[in-house]
């Protein structure tokens, strides 16, 4: 079977893998489900759902990042949006008008 990317996976792919994200960084920091969900004030429960890719929420992936030592990791995941060339030139042109 030929590996797909992201790009080239469905919704229930992509949300698979990241399941298996958390749970690999979960485990690298030897942190059980319990000590997660104790931790984070969440269930037991939502900890292995979102670890299935079961359509955790944002604010699970949140606090899941935050314990796991990842919040940063969330730049990635939502990149700041790039200002166009467009959009600069009419920057420059409003304030020289201005």
């Amino acid at each position: 079977m030929r590996t797909k990317t992201l790009t080239q996976a469905t919704d229930t792919e992509v949300m698979h893998f990241l399941g298996q994200r958390l749970r690999a960084l979960r485990k690298a920091r030897r942190i059980t489900a319990v000590a997660a969900a104790e931790q984070t004030g969440l269930s037991r429960r939502t900890i292995y759902s979102a670890e299935q890719g079961d359509n955790p929420t944002l604010q699970t992936i949140v606090r899941l990042l935050r314990l796991y030592g990842s919040i940063e990791e969330l730049s990635a995941f939502i990149p700041e949006a790039e200002i166009s060339p467009m959009s600069l030139i009419e920057k420059k042109r409003s304030r020289s008008r201005g």
